[in-house]
């Protein structure tokens, strides 16, 4: 117990808000010793703490941001109130540690990738169709209050993709993404050609805006193959499959918030309002960590693929979303009312969406 007047502490919200951390990881912090408070209240429980705790309070939202373990955070944070370069030589340490088992499991990794690609897949008993044959499309994009439109779309045979320009510099970025992904060398396997394709797609960003190392756009992309959908992801931008009325994302957005919730710092309804919903820690960008999300999904007659930048999916809420997009109605009706609900909103950004009935 402090022996300081409880008006002269911080609450557990104000630390919250003053920090980033929730107050769920607030009291796990407290529970563990990385954070006590100075003050319960022997009846509520109620915690409250020294405001020059804070300083404490966010190394720990950083280094948790950043993925380090608790008990690894506690010997910082403890090393910090001794000795600044201490804490920096431990961080060093860690971090070195870190790239290190990274490298072995790198190599155990490609193996298993190595061994599993080579293996054919087991035949289907059910009765799926040849999506590269037989789906049916339909898209729709918006410029918003935006000066340009930076969201590209690209709908081919069999092949589909969206993109959203960032940064300064952005214009043309995504465009040029989504045309060079739609190059993807069809007589390779589908996998590799798609992340192959990617892989091209971040090297021409790279060549062509140089000098503007802010530009880049995010990626969702679906090959159709056989009876499969082969997906690549970075960014923010959005792949769901609907089937038999039921939608599921296919997606995890590579943002610091989406980071935030995982770790259960952030609610889903707390991140919609969050100003670092934005904040991206994996686009195609000049220079930058491009490297895809692959995924591999098996697709049947009847299944629906969805695409979004965020200026659809950022915009609407999920359950009306939802409910567009699980509706029994031909891809053009989709998107045209996904078109209508995006401008009700207000579409503020710029929006796109695709539509991929099997």
């Amino acid at each position: 117990m402090s022996d300081r007047v409880p008006g002269e502490l911080m609450t557990i919200g104000d630390v919250a808000r003053a920090t980033g951390l929730s107050a769920k990881a607030l009291r796990l912090y407290d529970e563990s010793g990385l954070l006590v408070p100075v003050d319960v209240d022997p009846v509520t429980g109620y915690r409250r703490y020294e405001p020059e705790q804070l300083v404490r309070a966010r190394l720990v939202a950083r280094l948790r941001l950043a993925g380090v373990p608790l008990a690894r955070i506690r010997v910082v944070a403890d090393l910090v109130e001794q000795s600044a370069p201490a804490a920096a030589a431990e961080l060093i340490s860690y971090w070195r540690q870190v790239e290190a088992d990274t490298a072995s499991a790198r190599v155990l990794i490609a193996d298993l990738v190595a061994t599993l690609s080579d293996q054919e897949p087991p035949m289907s008993t059910t009765s799926h169709i040849r999506p590269t044959t037989h789906p049916r499309a339909a898209t729709r994009s918006g410029i918003g209050a935006r000066d340009t439109q930076e969201d590209a779309v690209h709908l081919g045979e069999g092949m589909f993709a969206v993109a959203d320009g960032i940064g300064a510099g952005a214009s043309g970025v995504s465009a040029d993404v989504v045309a060079r992904v739609g190059e993807v060398d069809r007589s390779a396997a589908p996998l590799a050609a798609l992340d192959t394709a990617v892989a091209a797609a971040a090297t021409l960003v790279s060549e062509r805006y140089a000098g503007q190392p802010e530009a880049g756009c995010t990626l969702t992309a679906v090959l159709l193959s056989g009876e499969q959908a082969v997906l690549a992801h970075v960014g923010d931008s959005r792949a769901y499959l609907v089937r038999k009325g039921r939608l599921e994302r296919l997606t995890r957005d590579h943002t610091v918030v989406q980071t935030l919730i995982d770790e259960g710092r952030l609610t889903a309804e707390e991140a919609r309002s969050d100003e670092r919903r934005v904040q991206l820690n994996r686009a195609i960008a000049v220079d930058g960590p491009y490297q895809p999300d692959l995924a591999v999904h098996p697709v049947a007659s009847g299944d629906r693929l969805v695409l979004t930048t965020d200026g659809v999916h950022g915009r609407l809420d999920p359950a009306a979303l939802t409910d567009l997009l699980v509706e029994e109605s031909d891809p053009d009706a989709v998107v045209a009312a996904v078109a209508d609900a995006v401008l009700a909103a207000g579409a503020d950004d710029n929006w796109a969406i695709v539509v991929i009935d099997l």
